[in-house]
């Protein structure tokens, strides 16, 4: 037996020693041949490339970084990689370029735009990012302006009219948002305490367009008629019209005076409507002389091959400060002024009244707020007397609606009444004046039962005919109110009766049959068919106060005035009719009045509009002066 200890082999010390270096060697030249493949993928690669120190000085630049910016790789070493790429235009780019050099953060990116050797530009997409395990950092750009000039294209085409080839809506806001906002920052206010010489220096600055005005101008325009166009002659002559209509308008604000600032738009933006921004404007009369130029160009005839056209156009003009103003706002201005040139006849322009369109904008109140004033009891009807010329007896009254807003305080009828026609409300408040008027009459007649019982006269609008089933809510008002037919006067206008037919004479027809009293309001200035008269169920006539207007003293009396309104009183009586006088203010007017015939007077001279208990009052009284 051997006398070597046993025990665990090991393997000889030679043996261990002389793996190592093997392993070492393998592990060396696979890491020098990997550095070898990175440093070639680096430098062929085609995405550039630089290798950046903490010192933001390059490195090492790949041959794609050399092509890309039209030089030699190796001149690029030992440079400042952000003036390479220009990160130091801006601080915020700055700022995080930095904090990736000094390891704060993990990359960021940004677009530049670069200049090649040979003077042209491109667009790139610079990535800094830090290299694993090192201080250093990766910059690489890539080449986007292919990206770019496509993405440019489509917006193009995005926010450009195909018909046209001006700017669309879209662009059009898009570039009024930035002039207010531009506007609003620029923006000249003269300190209240200046002196007079620097007020003036002010108001040279804006006329003659030195620097920003702080101003801006749009006139908003549509073509009249042009659907006409479309339906009589087809689309694409249409469209070449609107093309060619295009040309002018930017024929107009490209010549000189309009935009000596450089800051205008002409855009399409939708249909036949068109807008001119005009950016930094001198004042209402820069485009006003804008506004009489356009209509003067379309005015001339188009030649659209072989077809020859003139149209107008409607033009709604606005000029402001741009500070407090809102594209909303400028907008709803230029629109409402738009409405208003086209209401005032179209082919012309109007410049934004703040105070026209406070009116408007009270009449818009007062038509949102009218239906549901009816359910909280906001109206109230007064009375006006109807005096027999002969004895001075008050025979009948008419009921005159008023509004109590909450807001206007109190309202006359002509300043809704009009509006209530409009929406369709005028049923319901018509309904509910109707009923109210019945019912203080009758109650008049319970307290005066000795007395003679005086008629309430209403106004009835068309519309409560064609929209409600008016004899049906008189017949069921008066059951209700117990007021006989005979003592309800219904008042229509002249122009409303003369050309009744079908449905509103079978009602007039069916009222009268009941023994309601139809009378004729402001007759006089609307058709005047006599012959027509003849047969209509009416009863009485009532003629306008233009009529009675003339009748003065007797020295500066008109005699024409007289002889028609003799003429008619004598037409009606002959043809079974009594007449009423409107507007009668003085005695003498009465006393004129009343030797020609008429039969009953209304006006100043006896009352004016009064509460139900003052009408009460006169009833059974001493008689009206006559």
């Amino acid at each position: 037996m051997s006398g070597t200890p046993e025990g665990p082999v090991h393997p000889e010390p030679a043996e261990t020693h002389a793996a190592e270096p093997a392993l070492t060697e393998r592990h060396l030249a696979r890491r020098a041949a990997e550095l070898r493949d990175y440093r070639a993928a680096f430098r062929v690669a085609q995405l550039a490339m630089a290798v950046v120190d903490e010192d933001g000085v390059v490195v090492a630049a790949n041959d794609s970084f050399g092509t890309l910016l039209g030089t030699e790789p190796a001149a690029l070493r030992e440079q400042a990689a952000a003036d390479l790429v220009d990160l130091a235009s801006d601080g915020r780019t700055w700022h995080a370029y930095r904090e990736v050099l000094r390891g704060r953060r993990s990359r960021f990116r940004c677009t530049r735009r670069l200049k090649h050797a040979d003077g042209r530009s491109l667009w790139a997409e610079v990535t800094v990012a830090p290299v694993p395990d090192s201080r250093r950092v990766l910059l690489s750009i890539a080449d986007i302006s292919d990206r770019r000039e496509l993405h440019a294209r489509l917006r193009h085409l995005q926010m450009h009219d195909p018909v046209t080839r001006l700017p669309n809506r879209a662009l059009f806001f898009e570039r009024l948002q930035a002039a207010l906002e531009s506007a609003a920052q620029d923006a000249v206010v003269p300190d209240s305490g200046s002196s007079h010489e620097s007020h003036e220096s002010h108001e040279s600055y804006e006329s003659y367009g030195y620097g920003r005005t702080g101003r801006i101008g749009l006139c908003y325009l549509d073509l009249d008629g042009f659907k006409a166009v479309n339906d009589t002659l087809g689309h694409r002559v249409g469209d070449r019209l609107l093309a060619a209509v295009a040309t002018r308008l930017t024929e107009c604000a490209d010549s000189d005076g309009y935009t000596r600032n450089g800051g205008h738009l002409v855009a399409r933006l939708g249909g036949d409507e068109f807008a001119i921004l005009v950016e930094d404007s001198t004042g209402t009369e820069q485009l006003a002389d804008l506004a009489r130029s356009v209509l003067d160009a379309l005015q001339l005839p188009f030649d659209l091959g072989g077809q020859r056209l003139s149209v107008s156009a409607s033009i709604g003009v606005v000029e402001r400060v741009g500070l407090g103003t809102t594209a909303t706002a400028l907008m709803q201005a230029a629109d409402t002024t738009l409405y208003w040139a086209k209401a005032d006849g179209k082919a012309r322009w109007t410049l934004f009244d703040p105070e026209r369109n406070a009116h408007r904008m009270t009449r818009q109140a007062l038509s949102s707020t009218l239906r549901p004033a009816v359910e909280r009891g906001e109206f109230a009807l007064e009375y006006q007397p109807l005096v027999d010329l002969t004895d001075g007896a008050v025979r009948g009254v008419e009921a005159l609606v008023r509004w109590n807003h909450p807001q206007f305080g109190s309202l006359a009828p002509n300043r809704f009444i009009g509006i209530a026609e409009e929406d369709g409300s005028i049923v319901e408040l018509g309904r509910w004046v109707l009923h109210t008027a019945c019912r203080q009459a009758r109650q008049w007649q319970k307290d005066h039962p000795r007395e003679r019982p005086i008629f309430v006269s209403v106004n009835v609008a068309v519309r409560q005919v064609w929209d409600s089933d008016l004899v049906a809510d008189v017949a069921g008002i008066l059951a209700e109110t117990g007021l006989a037919p005979h003592l309800l006067q219904l008042e229509l206008t002249e122009s409303a009766v003369m050309g009744s037919n079908g449905r509103p004479l079978q009602a007039l027809q069916a009222l009268s049959d009941m023994g309601v009293r139809i009378a004729i309001d402001d007759f006089g200035t609307g058709y005047s068919n006599l012959a027509y008269l003849s047969r209509l169920p009416v009863s009485v006539l009532k003629l306008d106060g233009s009529f009675v207007r003339g009748f003065q003293d007797e020295e500066h009396a008109n005699p024409a005035d007289e002889l028609i309104v003799e003429a008619l009183v004598h037409l009606a009586h002959r043809l079974g009719l009594t007449v009423t006088a409107e507007c009668v203010e003085t005695a003498g007017q009465a006393s004129r009045l009343r030797r020609i015939g008429c039969d009953t007077g209304q006006g100043w001279l006896y009352s004016r509009a009064v509460a139900p208990d003052r009408i009460a009052e006169l009833i059974g009284t001493e008689p009206l002066p006559v």
